[in-house]
């Protein structure tokens, strides 16, 4: 459990940066997803239940603050969680560069998968498209970029908070 929470917290710091780094940059028209960086840390290095768990818990604080239908952020996250987990055993999980491009991959199937979950909802669906790629640049490239700090940040959390809570 407090494992969960401390990822959690560190998920919900991140979440917490890019609507503030959104915030700023409304004006430009310009919006940053990066469910994909929130979630892979917990489904890479947790255990299963309790990365689910911070990845589900973060989902639903991003459906909180959004226009979407509730659970749709938690929904996502615990299935990009549970397949990153599965495939955590073949991918280059201890290097930052391989964290970041599968950060990247991630980012974009959750990107995509939102985009057409909810692109009904647009007033003008086919206008919407040139948008939200636009939007997913955006976001890769913020991505790309935030991601090693995220990742080093994410990593002195756990050797804070591992004689606490007996963490190998």
């Amino acid at each position: 459990m407090r494992k969960s929470l401390a990822i959690f917290l560190v998920q919900l710091f991140g979440v917490f940066l890019v609507s503030q780094a959104n915030h700023v940059l409304a004006g430009l028209h310009i919006h940053f997803f990066v469910g994909g960086l929130v979630i892979l840390y917990s489904a890479l290095v947790l255990p299963f239940r309790a990365g689910l768990a911070a990845s589900f818990a973060t989902g639903c604080v991003c459906d909180a603050y959004a226009p979407i239908p509730f659970g749709t952020h938690a929904l996502l996250f615990a299935v990009a969680h549970t397949i990153v987990f599965h495939l955590r055993d073949r991918l280059p999980r201890d290097d930052t560069a391989g964290r970041v491009i599968i950060a990247l991959l991630t980012n974009l199937g959750l990107f995509l998968a939102l985009s057409f979950i909810l692109i009904g909802r647009a007033p003008d669906p086919s206008s919407a498209w040139l948008r939200l790629v636009a939007d997913l640049i955006a976001s890769q490239a913020f991505l790309a970029l935030i991601g090693p700090w995220f990742f080093a940040l994410q990593e002195h959390t756990i050797e804070v908070i591992r004689p606490i809570t007996g963490w190998r």
